[in-house]
């Protein structure tokens, strides 16, 4: 068991570098190319989406409560609300959910 966890950390740790270092090192003058700028623009963005959409759904005692205030905070910030207003919406879904489930 000890031993799984020490390479499931190796390889983290290595793909973490060769994906900060890689680039570094072989790319040394302005990306040019539109589509890798465009590629590398949003990869931020989708490494934070991929590691906290799942995080709200699975941090509640049931899988639909954090799925409902998914979508109840996906859609206040769609019409504008703040990230106060978001984050508050969001909990009362949760906990609503959560005293009637």
């Amino acid at each position: 068991m000890t031993h799984d966890i020490n390479v499931y950390i190796l390889v983290a740790s290595a793909v973490t570098l060769a994906i900060k270092i890689l680039p570094l090192t072989l790319i040394r003058g302005e990306i040019k190319n539109r589509t890798v700028r465009s590629f590398l623009h949003y990869v931020p963005y989708v490494t934070l989406a991929v590691m906290t959409f799942p995080a709200i759904i699975h941090a509640t005692q049931s899988q639909l409560s954090g799925t409902l205030a998914l979508i109840a905070g996906i859609s206040a910030a769609w019409f504008g609300a703040s990230l106060f207003k978001v984050a508050l919406l969001c909990c009362t879904v949760v906990f609503v959910t959560e005293l009637f489930i």
